[in-house]
């Protein structure tokens, strides 16, 4: 049996298409000026969220950043939700309140987003905190980036897992920059994260983020493991964004990554590589492929419009759900 045949090919490929593709369209309409939230795509970086969420049950829970896009459609949430609300309407999975860094959905298990760096983690260690309380099997996935390993409640967050044995999946997408600084500037020479983290007493690995056969199969293996021994892991998964940081944009001619390793990045896109390795392999066959892009630019093309004529939330709603402390 092949590793393609060991894996849900076409599921993730499907879900890669479809972050793919939603993405392409809100840089394409992004300029027109209806999305007015700042938007951070994760294109180049399917795999990742693709992957790990192809691992999990409906049920289990996850947060994410920013770039929150790929994890909120991968763990099974509404396009037409996201897309309306990064149109600020009413219909949207936040009701229009939160924008592109603020997606909540708990009827998929997205607890939530947050524009902060690291301030996910801790909401996801305590999700994982809760789950264990309630004697249920379930996980918390909590998605990070490479600059979150510079906070210090990153740390707190690892070592409260650790000692409290939480079932928590620490997914750490590493794209090598944070913002316009790359890891050679912001952390030591030849260190390594997932490495770094073992110390602290918390299984670890390395996966190339950008192969979802490799994800998928750690995923699953990592998340099998949380099931049955009720202890935290982290994954570090090594991929790269293609476009700018924040926005639609392409931005190499800020000269902060090369030429030759953005086109050694782009050379590894993750869906036009697993697309040829399954048409190699039978798994699908370019007529097949070409009816299932077409669908979901269909799905997508609904998504807006939907999202277009939706009305915005109502005055009042802006004192709703509203808490201090």
């Amino acid at each position: 049996m092949s590793i393609t045949e060991q894996i849900p090919s076409l599921e993730l490929l499907q879900t890669m298409l479809k972050i793919r593709e939603v993405e392409l369209e809100i840089a394409r309409k992004y300029p027109d000026g209806d999305m007015r939230c700042p938007t951070h795509l994760s294109i180049g970086q399917e795999a990742a969220a693709a992957g790990v969420c192809a691992a999990l049950k409906k049920d289990d829970l996850a947060v994410s950043t920013h770039r929150a896009h790929a994890h909120y459609l991968a763990k099974g949430g509404s396009v037409r939700a996201m897309i309306a609300e990064i149109y600020g309407k009413a219909t949207g999975c936040s009701r229009g309140k939160g924008g592109s860094m603020h997606l909540t959905d708990w009827s998929v298990g997205f607890v939530g987003s947050t524009a902060i760096v690291g301030n996910s983690i801790p909401v996801g260690v305590g999700l994982g905190f809760s789950l264990k309380m309630k004697g249920v099997e379930n996980i918390s996935v909590v998605f990070l980036g490479d600059g979150s390993v510079e906070e210090g409640v990153f740390y707190e967050s690892i070592n409260f897992a650790v000692v409290k044995k939480l079932p928590v999946l620490f997914v750490c997408e590493n794209n090598l920059y944070s913002v316009y600084s790359p890891l050679s500037v912001r952390q030591p020479k030849d260190r390594r994260i997932y490495s770094m983290v073992e110390a602290m007493g918390i299984t670890t690995e390395t996966v190339d983020g950008n192969d979802v056969a490799q994800t998928y199969r750690a995923a699953l293996d990592s998340v099998t493991r949380i099931r049955l021994d009720q202890k935290p892991h982290l994954m570090e998964l090594s991929t790269y964004r293609l476009l700018e940081h924040c926005g639609p944009n392409f931005d190499n001619e800020l000269g902060y990554r090369s030429k030759e390793e953005f086109e050694f990045w782009k050379n590894k896109d993750p869906i036009k590589n697993f697309e040829t390795d399954l048409i190699a392999k039978g798994v699908i066959s370019e007529f097949d492929l070409i009816k299932l892009r077409g669908v979901i630019k269909e799905e997508v093309k609904d998504a807006f419009e939907y999202a277009e004529r939706s009305p915005y939330p109502d005055e009042n709603e802006a004192f709703a759900n509203l808490y201090s402390a």
